[in-house]
């Protein structure tokens, strides 16, 4: 039976699709790692909990949405391949998710992505496709692509089942350390912000979610104030995981309902939080992977006297890029 991405217009998901999701990845995801520091917490003066995705399978989050995603499309019928656009982790998310079964996957990147995430794709098996992110429109490309190749497209973030394998993270942290005063997440399309949202209102409900995103490209700080899905012109940060230019429309909703707020950090707070996890936690963290951790331990948001989860979202950067951001500052 084949399955467009119209079949996926008005749905937006709830809290049952998070547990769905669950049911679907269990034993295929890994459960990651909850990670304190007594360092952390003494900065602080709160309880950090940090869920270490850049433990998962593929180095990022972005495995259980896209996981969850192609498997719901098999339970429909579904034998298409796929397609997707990313300028990585979501990339190497749908590529290894599909080859685990058996689905073929074409991948639009932007032309500057990271080579890591590029080879890290194209050896999950994906056809890789380039474009121009900054002159060139992604969605078009990749919906033309679908076309053609009779396959279903998959976004980063806008995707029913995507937020929904999301929310599974959250759901993990909570089940583990217990309700929270405050949960952190970092937002790029809003993918995880918006799963984190549905799992926590139900397994946490006195925390206050707050997203977190690159100072140079805050569209969801501007949506989540003005009521409305803004849309910006491609930002530029060190943050590559988060250069979008609006959030999704399945995922508004939620945030919109649920989301306290949005705040942003600089490219050299997440060079200084990168630092500390490289120095103090011993774990490499990507630049977007730090944008929740940044604004907690840089001072943004206020978090003294609470119990904070904090979502480090990914681990993918290139080990001289990394090396030369550290070196820079």
């Amino acid at each position: 039976m084949a399955v467009s991405a119209a079949d996926e217009a008005l749905r937006i998901p709830t809290f049952d699709d998070v547990q769905m999701a669950r049911n679907r990845i269990a034993g295929i995801a890994h459960r990651t790692p909850v990670l304190t520091s007594r360092t952390a917490d003494a900065a602080t003066g709160a309880r950090l909990f940090f869920k270490a995705e850049n433990f998962q399978r593929g180095g990022a989050f972005k495995f259980r949405g896209a996981y969850n995603a192609i498997a719901a499309l098999r339970e429909k019928g579904s034998r298409q391949g796929v397609v997707a656009f990313s300028s990585g982790n979501h990339a190497q998310a749908i590529a290894y998710a599909a080859r685990l079964q058996g689905v073929a996957a074409t991948i639009v990147m932007p032309a500057d992505a990271p080579d890591m995430k590029v080879a890290a794709t194209r050896g999950y098996g994906a056809d890789v496709v380039f474009y121009d992110r900054y002159k060139e429109d992604r969605s078009a490309i990749s919906a033309r692509l679908a076309a053609e190749r009779g396959a279903v497209l998959i976004p980063p973030f806008d995707h029913a089942d995507v937020i929904a394998g999301q929310g599974t993270a959250i759901l993990e942290l909570i089940e583990e350390v217990g309700e929270l005063d405050l949960i952190v997440t970092p937002l790029g399309g809003g993918g995880l912000l918006g799963g984190t949202a549905l799992a926590a209102r139900e397994r946490s409900p006195g925390a206050t979610i707050v997203g977190v995103e690159p100072e140079a490209g805050n569209d969801g700080q501007q949506s989540l104030r003005q009521g409305r899905i803004v849309e910006i012109a491609i930002p530029k940060s060190i943050a590559d995981g988060a250069l979008t230019p609006s959030i999704g429309a399945h995922n508004f909703p939620i945030i919109q309902r649920a989301v306290a707020d949005i705040v942003t950090v600089s490219d050299a707070q997440l060079v200084e939080t990168m630092r500390f996890f490289g120095e103090r936690m011993k774990i490499v963290v990507e630049p977007t992977g730090c944008l929740a951790a940044a604004a907690v331990l840089e001072g943004v948001l206020a978090c003294a006297g609470k119990r904070v989860g904090i979502v480090l979202s990914g681990g993918n950067v290139d080990l001289a890029t990394y090396g030369a951001l550290l070196q820079a500052t």
